[in-house]
């Protein structure tokens, strides 16, 4: 039997201190922070403010500051002043960004900047306005200005905008040795970095080695002996929504990016990528709504502007199912059952056509509904609403008879239901594929377009149908 080492006995007998979570506590903020924040802060317990405020997480001061009001804000800056942590400025959305900026003055902004790695810093700009960009700008010192500015030169969402500038770069013919005291010696490097780039006298990367790996490497060993030559690397201007296909495709952790001389310029790591999902997810979320994230701490009148044109587009829609009513009023004159009967089939197509809507929009989403294998996935769609249309069909008809005692009422609308059931599935297919195309984003207005579809094309067939067959 092996025995252990004294020193590892001694750490085995540790008293380990209890340490007390509270449900929902252990990551993000408790409601029990705010409240005994906001109680400090009518108190005017400064020094209570500026502990409890101090021992935050920059992202959770961030939750915190957002959740305040803006009297209480100010107060809070005021009081943890030059304590106030760099970082919580790049976790602020844009109205809570631009209200500390201006709390906190061009230069003492600039400064923080210069602590922030650099994609953070850049993101820090693009939310300011015009006029604050230049004064913090203004305030930069020249080395990190120039970083700043060329990265606003890269298309806005692109690969240029998300990247790091801060990486390490060694050539392929340094040993283990040389990299290591190159590592040592006091020189700017990131402050947290998980793998080295290989480059060749033109910046190409050739490879990276993961620190782990060049740990546990003799000295004399060759960088160029240890990389791995797999490289996915990103051009400048992809799309940030393809570059984070290609993470989650790839399995990457980080991936290189390079200019169109296929230079190295920089480095985009997983943790940005997290962000960037969560940014086109829920900006799909609120375009789909007509609304965006802004206006949970904009003021009502300027929520009800931006929200107003959406509107005027559903009323729009509204009016054209209405209008597609009103040519069929003396048909519901005369037979009233119709008017009981006739937002079922408009709601059945609406839904069923949603259930592929989603289907497609997500495939396209995913690169997986692509123009190779589009017209297998329609027709797929076309059958399944061809399925489902016969068998509610049936279900609706039986309904219909049973209630209003008449058979040729629910033939009209049987066949209304298969009809208004294939085209849902039809459009559902078509409209994402379609807008894509064109350039469009599917998420965003697709609903518009299938709500119309499927509601004029219920209306018309079970009303025209009704017009042709019962009177």
């Amino acid at each position: 039997m092996t025995e252990k080492p004294e020193t590892q006995m001694e750490e085995d007998n540790t008293v380990q201190p209890d340490v007390e979570i509270e449900e929902g506590d252990a990551f993000g903020l408790g409601e029990e922070h705010l409240s005994q924040l906001q109680e400090h802060l009518r108190e005017g317990d400064e020094v209570a403010v500026k502990e409890l405020f101090g021992d935050l997480h920059y992202a959770d001061a961030a939750d915190i500051l957002q959740q305040l009001k803006s009297e209480d804000r100010t107060q809070v800056y005021q009081i943890v002043g030059e304590d106030f942590d760099p970082d919580i400025i790049s976790e602020l959305d844009g109205d809570i960004l631009e209200e500390v900026v201006e709390e906190m003055g061009a230069s003492q902004v600039a400064q923080a900047l210069i602590e922030m790695d650099s994609d953070d810093a850049l993101t820090v700009i693009e939310e300011l306005d015009e006029e604050d960009q230049k004064e913090v700008l203004d305030a930069l010192p020249l080395g990190e200005r120039s970083i700043i500015l060329e990265g606003l030169s890269f298309p806005e969402d692109s690969a240029g905008r998300l990247m790091q500038r801060d990486l390490v770069t060694v050539p392929a013919f340094w040993t283990v040795g040389e990299t290591l005291d190159y590592l040592r010696s006091d020189v700017d490097l990131p402050d947290d970095f998980y793998e080295i780039f290989v480059v060749d006298p033109k910046f190409n990367p050739l490879g990276t080695v993961q620190l782990s790996k060049l740990m546990r490497s003799k000295r004399p060993v060759r960088i160029g002996n240890l990389m791995e030559e797999q490289l996915t690397t990103i051009p400048v201007e992809t799309d940030q929504e393809e570059v984070a296909f290609i993470f989650r495709d790839r399995d990457l952790v980080s991936a290189p990016v390079v200019d169109e001389d296929a230079r190295l310029l920089g480095v985009i790591t997983v943790d940005d990528v997290l962000d960037v999902i969560d940014e086109e997810h829920e900006e799909d979320i609120m375009r789909m709504g007509g609304v965006t994230q802004a206006e949970f701490y904009s003021s009502a009148l300027d929520a009800a502007k931006s929200r107003i044109w959406w509107l005027v587009v559903n009323l729009g829609t509204a009016i054209l199912a209405s209008l597609v009513i009103g040519m069929f009023s003396a048909t519901i004159e005369q037979l009233v059952a119709l008017a009981v009967l006739m937002p079922i089939v408009a709601s059945m197509g609406g839904n069923a056509g949603t259930q592929t809507l989603t289907i497609a929009v997500r495939a396209i989403a995913m690169n997986e509904l692509t123009p190779a294998n589009a017209i297998r996935v329609v027709g797929k769609e076309v059958l399944v609403g061809t399925v489902n249309g016969i068998i509610f069909a049936v279900l609706i008809g039986l309904a219909t008879w049973a209630w209003f005692s008449d058979p040729a009422l629910a033939g009209v609308i049987a066949a209304a239901m298969v009809v208004n059931m294939i085209v849902a599935g039809l459009a559902g297919a078509l409209i994402p594929v379609a807008l894509d195309r064109f350039g469009a984003d599917p998420a965003i207005s697709s609903s518009v377009f299938l709500t119309t579809v499927t509601d004029v094309v219920g209306f018309f067939a079970f009303l025209g149908l009704a017009a042709l067959l019962l009177l």
